[in-house]
């Protein structure tokens, strides 16, 4: 009976190691991410772990950039390896980089936001949207769906609208961004009026009661090929403050005492009661409510630990399918969670409905 219980465990353990090196193995190969990184890396042309069709897989040309946006100028220095850059620690620097892309691979101008306001990376929030892409391109026959017709819901767009921007830029689609932040969605108004490409494709909504994700943003009967959502990642100020500070000596590769935001954020912006895990647990519980108004459902995910918790948590509210696509930018490692509550049959009859 010992000798048996005892083959068990160990067959176990077996398994176990075997499913982890091929979830390693493939992660590898799928995404191409180095996991040991030396200097020789910074001269590398192309950053191989974005998603193939990312237009920030290649090295900034800063040249380009700053013939976009002369701004940018000023912040562009050689590097240690010799090569242009910015400081990444100098907030200035890296909003006016954000404005250089944004004008350089979307013909936007006017961008702007106000201090303190988060400015996300760009090639990150690029990814997201390629990678929701090829989830619409499931019920399409492979092939990614563009057009105004395609309806996007961004929770937390932010003052800087940054996934609407791509979205619409790279497939044409039309976005709905909801925020809590009424000074964010008035700033972000501003500067949308003054882009002829994106005044009549982003529509920005105020969520007037906290608490709620979807409730009192989607209408009856409106219809979401797909929301998307980067939740705040803290649970606490203090929490949110301390990794900033390791953000920044990471950067600076010296001791910071000052936690001065380089991508900026505000409170709602960086962290909630509960954290990350809890904003998802809730937004999935208030997602059943509008199972059929939206096509599929998505979120990123910072912190892999959390991921057994909203998988409970999709499992509660019932969810049909649910798939899980690592992504990586740099040397940080994230995931989307894509869900949705219907059949396989409805969900290719969405675009035959629509």
């Amino acid at each position: 009976m010992f000798s048996l219980f005892l083959f068990k465990v160990i067959l176990s353990i077996l398994v176990y190691l075997l499913n982890q090196r091929k979830r390693i193995d493939y992660f590898k190969d799928r995404y191409k991410i180095q996991l040991v990184m030396d200097n020789k890396n910074d001269n590398r042309q192309e950053k191989s772990e974005l998603h193939p069709r990312n237009k920030h897989k290649n090295r900034y040309d800063f040249q380009s950039l700053i013939n976009s946006c002369v701004d940018l100028k000023p912040f562009v220095q050689l590097n240690k390896f010799g090569n242009e850059s910015i400081d990444f620690a100098n907030a200035d620097a890296v909003k006016m980089l954000n404005k250089a892309l944004l004008m350089n691979f979307y013909n936007i101008v006017n961008w702007n936001i106000p201090d303190g306001y988060l400015c996300p990376p760009i090639p990150g929030r690029a990814d997201y949207i390629h990678y929701v892409a090829d989830v619409l391109a499931i019920n399409n026959k492979g092939i990614v769906p563009t057009g105004s017709n395609i309806k996007c819901l961004d929770i937390g767009v932010g003052a800087n609208c940054v996934y609407p921007i791509i979205g619409n830029g790279e497939y044409d689609w039309y976005f709905v961004g909801a925020d809590i932040d009424k000074f964010a969605i008035e700033s972000a108004s501003k500067w949308i009026e003054k882009n002829a490409n994106l005044k009549d494709a982003i529509e920005l909504r105020l969520q007037l009661h906290p608490k709620n994700i979807f409730k009192g943003i989607i209408k009856e009967n409106e219809r979401f090929d797909i929301t998307i959502c980067n939740p705040p990642f803290h649970a606490s100020l203090a929490e949110a403050q301390a990794g900033t500070l390791r953000k920044l000596n990471n950067l600076k590769h010296k001791k910071t005492e000052k936690p001065t935001l380089n991508f900026g954020g505000k409170n709602n912006e960086l962290w909630c009661d509960g954290g990350e895990i809890k904003f998802i647990q809730n937004m999935i519980a208030e997602s059943k409510l509008f199972a059929n108004n939206c096509c599929w459902f998505s979120t990123l995910v910072s912190k892999e630990s959390n991921l057994k918790g909203i998988y409970a948590a999709l499992k509660q509210v019932k969810a049909t399918t649910i798939k899980t696509i690592p992504m990586a930018t740099g040397n940080k490692i994230s995931r989307i969670v894509v869900w949705t509550f219907l059949t396989k049959e409805k969900q290719h009859l969405w675009y035959t409905i629509k």
